[in-house]
């Protein structure tokens, strides 16, 4: 009896934690090919892409974001925009690729310094060859404190990088992301993300139209919550809302034996 009570116990032990396994597994997004959290430390994202800690030794790395709320963005993955990798000249990464076909590179930026335009300005560039982003200006294209995603959709083939109809030569299977220094402050970047396949509307961002209208909405619903809120118990009688009929009738009196009053004087005088 004992050893069958051993058994169904191990049984289920082993079962719950298969059934522990295969829910992580269904959760890792198993498109990520590369993931970091530049300038940060590791962070499983929303839709399952595990980012590790940057061990890049190049330039700074800065959590002055984390001061920030970024908008656009679920704040479970804020993290993400709030920690960030700058570099007084040129930086990378080397990113590893898995065979050839289709990829999407995902760079996740945002400005958490600078409150204007044409503060900082720069390029991306991919395997040394390719310019994938020219003139970067975070802050003129969504502002101070607000997720930005530069997508880049490239293809490999054999020992090459096709890039909009150029290409580049690779070499043991890594691609390089370059960010470049210009004469308008550093180039910075916030968490990179390579993935295999195409891009798709899951990868992508809410477009900022669709960020404003939902904060119109939320707006609208407060305002409707607050016109269809009454107050608790029930409604008290005013106690001086009968107050000037109840003085009508002692006024009319008062009026009435006033010239009583006067034609008595009268007689006696």
């Amino acid at each position: 009896m004992l050893t069958l009570r051993v058994g169904w116990t191990i049984c289920l032990y082993l079962s719950l934690f298969g059934s522990v396994l295969v829910k992580d597994t269904d959760h890792e997004d198993s498109r990520a090919v590369f993931a970091v959290n530049c300038g940060g430390e590791e962070h499983t994202d929303l839709q399952g892409v595990n980012y590790e800690r940057d061990a890049n030794k190049a330039g700074t790395a800065s959590d002055f974001g984390k001061q920030l709320m970024i908008g656009r963005v679920p704040e479970q993955d804020q993290i993400l925009y709030q920690t960030e990798r700058y570099n007084s000249a040129t930086f990378g990464y080397d990113m590893n690729v898995e065979g050839d076909g289709d990829y999407t590179l995902v760079l996740k930026m945002s400005e958490v310094y600078f409150d204007a335009p044409n503060m900082k300005v720069f390029d991306v560039v991919l395997n040394v060859d390719l310019t994938v982003v020219s003139d970067l200006d975070i802050y003129e294209k969504v502002g101070r404190g607000v997720a930005h995603d530069e997508y880049i959709e490239f293809e490999i083939e054999g020992d090459r990088i096709i890039y909009e109809g150029e290409e580049s030569e690779i070499s043991g299977g890594m691609v390089r992301v370059e960010f470049i220094k210009s004469y308008r402050d550093n180039p910075k970047i916030n968490a990179i993300v390579l993935m295999k396949g195409k891009l798709d509307d899951g990868t992508k961002l809410p477009s900022l139209a669709m960020e404003q209208e939902g904060e119109e909405d939320n707006e609208e619903e407060k305002e409707a919550a607050s016109k269809r809120r009454t107050p608790s118990g029930p409604r008290i009688a005013d106690p001086y809302e009968n107050q000037d009929s109840m003085l009508l009738p002692v006024l009319v009196a008062i009026a009435a034996i006033i010239p009583v009053i006067s034609v008595f004087c009268l007689c006696k005088l």
